[in-house]
């Protein structure tokens, strides 16, 4: 089977990934980035960015296409096809994937998050008929209808926000006993007459016919079935690493660990973005982090 031979080939297409390749072409580097499903990542599923990354698009969609556009002119290869294992091979690595082998001397993994579910019994049989992940998406269908989102975060208060645009009622349900959000998503949602918060309180179980129809829900005052049509949860985010080797190194989340030039625990390796422990949760963030393995591996190669 025949190897294509890149410089550097980086896992992910989201922010992080999109950064790092293209720092990585302008500095004459045979770059290749690698998605499994479509670029861009978690923030295709926002229309607006808040707070807007410095110097792009306010739009998710919008700022991840004008990245890839970038990249593509800058020579960029991309190749749809998910990594399935990576393995050392002389002074590089081989990266397979289903279509084939790819090496490469050095390796960014970029590969993101995605967001956690509740685990509760109704969610996976309701996904798609009123269980969602996309209130920019999906918000439209649930117009003049109840719907719950769960969590206590930006994220959820923004989708809370969003959602109320289109809905009846949004209940905001959180297992704590105040928002961690920044103050000024809560004075937002604060304002806002169609979000009723329940503190103290978590989702036990998705009820309905063909759709979502009802949620139980458990609090100090005992557990109660409330009309709803939707149920959205931003509760956090785990890492797409299950595909990595043994030897990089995670912490017990699986969030992947590096040392302060953001190298892996497998030499030649590198983790940015949302995947890696300790990155901060903001676009600019893992931007900077992108930017900072780009730099450490054209340092390494050149």
């Amino acid at each position: 089977m025949t190897t294509t031979a890149f410089d550097v080939i980086i896992i992910g297409e989201g922010i992080a990934g999109l950064t790092a390749a293209g720092a990585l072409a302008r500095q004459g580097l045979k770059a290749a980035t690698f998605e499994q499903q479509i670029f861009g990542g978690l923030v295709l599923n926002v229309n607006e960015l808040d707070p807007a990354p410095s110097g792009g698009e306010a739009g998710g969609a919008a700022f991840a296409a004008e990245m890839t556009q970038a990249n593509a002119d800058a020579g960029v290869t991309s190749i749809q096809e998910p990594v399935t294992a990576i393995a050392a091979a002389g002074n590089g690595y081989t990266v397979t994937t289903d279509g084939g082998n790819y090496s490469a001397r050095q390796i960014i993994i970029a590969s993101g998050a995605h967001l956690k579910t509740l685990g509760i019994p109704g969610e996976a049989e309701f996904e798609g008929r009123g269980v969602s992940k996309c209130a920019d998406c999906d918000g439209p269908m649930f117009q003049n209808e109840s719907v719950a989102v769960v969590g206590g975060g930006d994220s959820a208060l923004q989708e809370a926000l969003v959602l109320s645009q289109y809905c009846s009622k949004v209940f905001l349900i959180h297992r704590g006993t105040e928002f961690s959000a920044r103050q000024h998503f809560i004075d937002q949602v604060s304002a806002n007459e169609k979000i009723e918060p329940r503190f103290g309180t978590t989702v036990e179980a998705a009820l309905g016919g063909n759709m979502v129809e009802k949620l139980r829900i458990q609090s100090a005052s005992g557990s109660e079935e409330i009309a709803c049509a939707g149920l959205f949860a931003y509760i956090g985010l785990e890492p797409n690493s299950a595909f990595l080797p043994a030897e990089i190194k995670r912490d017990a989340q699986g969030f992947i660990t590096t040392n302060d030039t953001l190298e892996t625990s497998l030499a030649g390796v590198w983790a940015a973005g949302a995947v890696r422990s300790g990155c901060g949760g903001s676009l600019d963030d893992a931007m900077a982090e992108a930017k900072r393995a780009a730099e450490a591996v054209t340092a390494r190669l050149k």
